[in-house]
C-alpha cells in the first residue's frame, strides 16, 4: 500500500501530524496502517515515515519493516491462542491455576482463573526484573525456574479486587497454553492461529533466528547486552527465556498487524470466521469485565474514560493495546475502523516518552480525516 494512497484527498493533516513527531523526536520512524469499513467494502492503506534505526547506521524505514510488538504479543498471540484452546473445551474461563499449570500451587494462588489472569486482576505484581537471576541458570533451565519463581511471588492485592496491569499474569498464562497444547507459544500461535490466515511469515517470535534480509526497527542500547537491539526482543525477562513469552517477544510488520487486527474485527462482525476460534468466544473476549475502575476486556484493554491513549473521538466500544516499544492497536468496534500505529520510540534510549502525548493527538488526527482520507 503506497504511501501516495494514504494521503489523497485531504489526508495531509495526518501526514503532517507524523511529521512534526518526527522532528520533535517522538521517535525515529513510524509505520501507520488504518482499514475501514464504508458501503460494505473494507479500504485500507498504510505508510511509512522516518528511520528503522538511526545507530550505529542510519537505516530507512520500509513497508517491509519488522517492529519488535512488544506488549502487543498479549492480545495477538497470547490471547487469540488460548482462544483456540477454549474453543476445543480443552480449558476453561474459570478454571484454576492447578488445573491450568497441571501442578500443585499455593494457597494464595490456587483460586486464580484464567479469567484472573485474562482481566489483570489476579492478585499478581505487575512486573519484576526476573532476568537479572534467569542469566545465571542454564537455558534449558530458565522457563522452569521463571515458573517456579513467579509463582513464589507474594500476591500484591487479594485476587479479584481491583484490576492491575501484569507482565508476570501473562507470562503464567503463555505457560498455560504451552503447558495445555504440548507445544512451544510460538509453534502454536503460528500453526493454529496465523497459518490459517497466510500471515505466519511477517508476524513471528525470534525474527533474526531464520533472518532472510528482513529489515527491522532497532530499539535500545541494551545496557546489558551491551549493543543496539535490532530483530532481537527488547523485554529482558522475555529475551532471558529465549525470546519467547505471553508477554512480549513478537514482531510484525505494519501490513501484517493491520491485517490480524482488521480479520478480528471481520470475525467480530460476522463476516468471516477462523477455524479454531468462533465469533461468540470473541465478542466475550471484547467485552469488559466487571472489575472496580478497570478498562480491561478479556486480554484486550478498551478506552478509559478519561486521558484515553485512543483520543476523545475513538468510540467507547473499542478494543486495543499498547506496546512498550512505541506499538499499538485500536479496534473501533462501533465506526469498524482499525488503526494500527508502530515505532521505535525507545530507540536509542527507553527515557523517551513523548509517545505518552503523542498518541491521543495521533489517533484523534486519524479518526477526524477519515472522511476526506476515503
Amino acid at each position: 500500500m503506497s504511501h501516495d494512497s494514504l494521503f489523497l484527498d485531504g489526508g495531509k493533516q495526518l501526514e503532517k501530524c507524523i511529521i512534526e513527531a518526527l522532528e520533535q523526536g517522538v521517535f525515529p520512524g513510524a509505520a501507520v496502517g488504518v482499514c475501514r469499513y464504508r458501503k460494505g467494502k473494507r479500504i485500507s492503506f498504510s505508510a511509512v515515515f522516518g528511520h528503522a534505526a538511526l545507530l550505529p547506521h542510519p537505516l530507512q524505514l520500509t513497508q517491509d519493516t519488522f517492529f519488535d510488538l512488544a506488549s502487543l504479543t498479549k492480545p495477538l498471540a497470547t490471547v487469540l491462542s488460548l482462544l483456540c484452546l477454549l474453543d476445543k473445551g480443552i480449558i476453561s474461563l474459570d478454571e484454576t491455576l492447578p488445573s491450568l499449570l497441571k501442578m500443585a500451587v499455593s494457597a494464595d494462588k490456587k483460586n486464580i482463573s484464567l479469567r484472573h489472569l485474562l482481566n489483570h486482576c489476579s492478585g499478581f505484581a505487575d512486573h519484576r526484573p526476573f532476568y537479572k537471576k534467569l542469566i545465571t541458570v542454564a537455558e534449558n533451565k530458565r522457563k522452569g525456574f521463571l515458573l517456579d519463581t513467579l509463582l513464589q511471588e507474594k500476591l500484591d492485592y487479594p485476587i479479584g479486587s481491583k484490576s492491575v496491569y501484569s507482565d508476570i499474569g501473562f507470562i503464567v498464562l503463555g505457560r498455560i497454553v504451552e503447558i495445555q497444547s504440548g507445544m512451544t507459544l510460538d509453534t502454536f500461535f503460528s500453526e493454529k492461529v496465523l497459518q490459517p490466515l497466510g500471515l505466519n511469515e511477517h508476524i513471528l517470535f525470534n525474527p533474526l533466528i531464520e533472518n532472510d534480509h528482513k529489515i527491522f526497527a532497532a530499539t535500545e542500547e541494551c545496557p546489558w547486552r551491551k549493543k543496539i537491539l535490532q530483530g532481537e526482543v527488547h523485554d529482558d525477562n522475555t529475551y532471558a527465556v529465549g525470546g519467547v513469552s505471553g508477554q512480549a517477544g513478537l514482531f510484525g510488520t505494519v501490513d501484517a498487524v493491520l491485517s490480524l487486527t482488521s480479520f478480528l474485527l471481520d470475525v467480530w462482525k460476522g463476516r468471516t470466521s477462523h477455524p479454531h476460534f468462533s465469533d461468540s468466544l470473541l465478542k466475550e473476549f471484547f467485552t469488559r469485565q466487571h472489575v472496580k475502575e478497570s478498562s480491561w476486556a478479556l486480554g484486550f484493554d478498551t478506552p478509559s474514560e478519561t486521558a484515553s491513549s485512543a483520543g476523545k473521538y475513538i468510540s467507547r466500544q473499542s478494543v486495543g493495546h499498547l506496546g512498550f516499544t512505541g506499538t499499538s492497536f485500536w479496534i473501533d468496534l462501533k465506526r469498524q475502523v482499525v488503526i494500527v500505529l508502530l515505532t521505535n520510540r525507545i530507540h536509542p534510549c527507553r527515557d523517551n516518552m513523548r509517545i505518552r502525548q503523542f498518541r491521543p493527538i495521533f489517533h484523534d488526527t486519524v479518526i477526524s480525516s477519515l472522511e476526506n482520507v476515503f
